[in-house]
């Protein structure tokens, strides 16, 4: 973990959230700022700055992100919903933990950004 991380504090309990799901290796939580009706991150407690520094040996990991993630989308009710990794401050990318947006509830347009 990184000490001036803010989802490294989150997962340390140090910043609360409106925790939906935490196991050994993932927590997922409410969006601070939702985009839309049902806007949740669903993090690794590894600490990976970003989809770039994803390593061979963290693959397993990220994909059960997806798993989890898709488990929490259907206990929220929907069953159609957008997945974003931000990669970078370019493409938005705020907070320098690997993290992925679960947004729906609602028509998604295209393009996105």
């Amino acid at each position: 973990m990184s000490d001036n991380c803010l989802f490294c504090k989150i997962i340390k309990g140090d910043i609360p959230a409106d925790i939906l799901h935490e196991d050994d290796e993932i927590l997922a939580f409410r969006d601070i700022a939702p985009q839309a009706p049902v806007h949740f991150l669903v993090i690794p407690k590894k600490h990976i700055s970003g989809p770039s520094d994803v390593a061979a040996e963290d693959e397993q990991l990220i994909g059960r992100l997806m798993r989890v993630g898709s488990e929490i989308a259907k206990k929220e009710g929907i069953d159609h919903f957008r997945v974003v990794f931000n990669n970078g401050e370019q493409a938005g990318q705020t907070v320098f933990h690997i993290h992925m947006h679960i947004l729906g509830g609602r028509a998604m347009d295209w393009p996105p950004g």
